[in-house]
């Protein structure tokens, strides 16, 4: 009989928590043996005997979450926004102490969504002009989001090495920031509107013709199959991960 992942959920509360919290317990292969809220001790993810946590915090407390699970040797799944170029550099010197650890940082466990932000980073050197636009339910507490951020950051690097350069842009004035934000080149427009989850449009366009690829989340289960994919993989991953797609063969 295969051995049971050890999951302990941390923001068990939330959103996206409590739904990890159902995917966990019902997933034949998982046992999950903490599930922590806002105020609770992460002694209690020891005392429980965890090998994995999946944390779904707020940003101020991923960086203590994720380091306290490196020093522990618990492999990590993290959906927590808040991972600075600084931040994940600490992180990386802490896992170069703990060369047996894995940690995934995922913008967006949607398997669609990591599957159209690979197509849109592979489409985005063909065309003249690139653009994203998120859309959010209103809780959402960062714009661009995570997924926008990541899908932008890659869309550039590949319109870079293409020798592609920026989108054609007449605008002189936007004293209001109508054009958005600009990751790597890239603008990025974010709505937030009560009735939605989370949904991203890329818009790439040359002479004569446009190319949409969009996916739409309905639901927060949909993050869950790419949680567990997480919690399933970590541990053949030592170091940093960052992105759902370096545990998925592309091919791209």
């Amino acid at each position: 009989m295969t051995t049971q992942i050890k999951v302990a959920v941390l923001g068990a509360s939330g959103r996206m928590g409590s739904e990890a919290v159902k995917a966990v317990g019902a997933a034949e292969d998982m046992e999950l043996v903490a599930a922590l809220g806002r105020g609770d001790s992460l002694q209690e993810v020891l005392d429980a005997g965890a090998t994995h946590i999946v944390d779904l915090t707020v940003p101020d407390s991923t960086e203590a979450n994720v380091h306290f699970a490196v020093e522990n040797g618990l492999h990590a799944v993290v959906g927590t926004t808040g991972w600075t170029d600084e931040r994940v550099a600490a992180l990386q010197s802490k896992l170069a102490e703990h060369p047996d650890v894995g940690v995934l940082i995922a913008p967006n466990f949607a398997l669609g969504s990591v599957l159209a932000t690979a197509f849109a980073a592979k489409a985005a050197q063909y065309f003249e002009s690139a653009e994203i636009v998120e859309l959010h339910h209103p809780y959402k507490v960062d714009a661009p989001s995570g997924t926008a951020a990541r899908t932008a950051s890659l869309m550039g690097q590949a319109r870079r090495d293409a020798g592609v350069g920026p989108s054609p842009d007449a605008t002189e004035s936007d004293p209001g920031g109508a054009r958005g934000a600009v990751v790597e080149d890239v603008h990025v427009h974010a709505v937030r509107l009560r009735g939605l989850v989370a949904h991203q449009e890329v818009l790439l366009g040359s002479a004569g013709e446009q190319l949409s690829i969009r996916h739409d989340s309905f639901d927060r289960a949909s993050f869950m199959p790419g949680v567990l994919l997480g919690l399933r993989k970590a541990a053949e991953h030592p170091g940093l991960t960052h992105g759902l797609d370096g545990y998925l063969n592309l091919g791209l």
